[in-house]
């Protein structure tokens, strides 16, 4: 997991037992999906359920890679006495395990399907006077190409935050792009692969062209 687990307990004391338990099930979770960017994961009693009994309830938000967020709550359905708060943890936790392995079921067969475009990507370093610039795919490889694979001598029109079209090749010095076709200009509209995006460039929402 890129970043530590967020943990926080409302309206309960925390106890060394369930932290414990939670610490464990979020690291199983990585055997479902080894790209895990976050957990956050929230213990509550809420106040509306006192005259029931006072059932815990349990939240996990994992994100993923594109900003892609999975979500599960959990909390007796009815509570005729105190409730369990490691069945309620257990219970969440394996919902988001069953999310997640869903998650990854899709992720496999979108990997074994042939793409039929062409991957698409930012340009994010521009070298105008030597005739080369540098664009980062979706999957945040950054990729050299020179002027002359610029589509239709479309190389002036380039800028920071362009969005392109590329063939992927290997070059000597590393991946390098050619067949380089300009998609979208900054600012005059966004495609589904750059909406969600968290790494484009400054100007490339509010500006125009």
């Amino acid at each position: 997991m890129q970043t530590p687990l967020e943990l926080n307990y409302h309206d309960l004391p925390r106890s060394p037992w369930s932290e414990e338990l939670i610490r464990d099930r979020v690291a199983r979770l990585e055997r479902y999906r080894d790209d895990i960017v976050s957990c956050t994961v929230i213990v509550s009693r809420p106040h509306k359920h006192q005259h029931k009994g006072s059932p815990y309830r349990v939240g996990i938000e994992v994100r993923l890679p594109r900003n892609r967020r999975l979500m599960v709550s959990e909390e007796p359905a009815v509570v005729e006495q105190e409730s369990n708060l490691r069945t309620v943890i257990t219970d969440a936790f394996s919902a988001m395990e069953r999310r997640l392995e869903s998650a990854g079921e899709e992720r496999r067969r979108d990997a074994l399907t042939p793409s039929t475009e062409e991957p698409r990507g930012l340009v994010v370093r521009l070298f105008p006077d030597e005739g080369y610039g540098f664009l980062r795919s979706l999957d945040g490889e950054e990729h050299y190409f020179h002027r002359n694979s610029v589509l239709h001598d479309d190389f002036e029109r380039l800028a920071v935050g362009t969005e392109v079209r590329f063939a992927p090749e290997a070059g000597e010095a590393g991946p390098q792009a050619s067949s380089v076709q300009i998609v979208n200009k900054p600012g005059v509209r966004e495609s589904d692969e750059t909406r969600d995006r968290e790494d484009v460039p400054e100007g490339w929402r509010n500006s125009g062209q």
